[in-house]
């Protein structure tokens, strides 16, 4: 199989996992899609080509696949979880990492959604990786990943103002975060206008998204 029919075979199987989570879980699915808009972003902004911040992109929309297979009274609570639930909830990137692993994904995507919670001062899940032993995929998708959960609505949380969040991201630099790829994000998030994205507010464009290409749920990120 050539490297270019090996891509698009990938992006097949990555879609349809995509859709897999659109179909359990919206708020999980539009999360990953716009993870995947401010890593794919942030990627190019550090010299990726445009085929490799896709990928990335690619990899991100998958990140939380693993959340498929927790049950909603965690997902949903409003409440602080309890230690069992943490537990079961931390489980996740290695859930996700196994499911692509059974359609011998390459493993440059595994990487980035097993150790996509790892942290830069080795204190994070599920290896307790510590600084450039995490992958460079996995640290990009780190920083995308919570600057969106910040500045969203979630059950247990207000959105963060975009200033906010940048302060939040600015304290974990060096124990959650590598400071150097904080920093060109930093730099992204001050010199691009509208950068935080909208999250959809009606059922109506969530069943639009349904009839989206695959790179259209990258807006605004080439």
């Amino acid at each position: 199989m050539t490297h270019q029919k090996e891509n698009k075979e990938t992006r097949k199987v990555l879609l349809s996992l995509a859709q897999s989570i659109q179909e359990r879980d919206i708020v999980t699915y539009e999360h990953s899609r716009r993870v995947a808009v401010y890593a794919q972003r942030l990627a190019r902004n550090l010299g990726w080509s445009r085929q490799e911040a896709l990928d990335l992109a690619s990899a991100a929309l998958v990140h939380d696949l693993g959340k498929t297979w927790i049950g909603n009274d965690i997902l949903n609570k409003s409440a602080a979880l309890s230690i069992e639930e943490r537990r079961k909830m931390e489980r996740h990137p290695v859930i996700g990492a196994r499911i692509l692993i059974g359609y011998e994904i390459h493993r440059f995507y595994i990487d980035a959604v097993l150790h996509h919670h790892e942290s830069w001062n080795g204190q994070g899940y599920p290896s307790q990786l510590k600084g450039e032993e995490i992958p460079l995929s996995a640290r990009i998708l780190t920083i995308a990943d919570v600057y969106d959960v910040l500045t969203s609505q979630r059950p247990y949380k207000a959105p963060l103002t975009r200033e906010e969040a940048r302060e939040r991201l600015l304290a974990g630099s060096e124990t959650n975060f590598d400071p150097g790829l904080l920093r060109a994000f930093i730099q992204l998030l001050d010199t691009t206008p509208e950068f935080t994205l909208s999250q959809p507010a009606s059922a109506l464009e969530f069943k639009d998204l349904q009839s989206s290409s695959f790179y259209s749920l990258f807006i605004a990120g080439s």
